[in-house]
């Protein structure tokens, strides 16, 4: 199990002892099922939400996430997603994982600004 901490938006760090990325399964419907729950305006309001936070308290080293269930936001180490996942992950600005805990279900998006 990757022993994982996160940051969240007051930049407290929060161990994530339970969190098992490895187990996770890559999806493709998170964002759509955000958008169908909350609207077009508030699913990007909170994707916005973490990206701000991750230009304002993240680096290169971490990525922006966006609990898909309380649109919560924090940041995650990419190197812990990496080893867990095994999958390739978008460097750079813009990128942004959703993420859905009781479901153990990632999605990464790459966001155009």
């Amino acid at each position: 199990m990757e022993r994982a901490s996160w940051s969240d938006a007051s930049g407290r760090v929060m161990e994530a002892n339970d969190l098992d990325l490895a187990a996770c399964t890559p999806v493709n419907h998170l964002w759509p099922e955000l958008v169908e729950r909350l609207g077009c305006e508030r699913s990007a309001r909170a994707a916005q939400q973490a990206l701000d936070l991750q230009a304002m308290r993240g680096s290169e080293a971490t990525l922006p996430v966006v609990l898909v269930e309380t649109c919560g936001i924090a940041l995650l180490e990419r190197a812990a997603l990496r080893r867990a996942t095994g999958l390739p992950w978008p460097e750079g600005p813009g990128a942004l994982l959703l993420f859905s805990r009781p479901r153990q279900e990632l999605q990464v998006l790459q966001l155009e600004r």
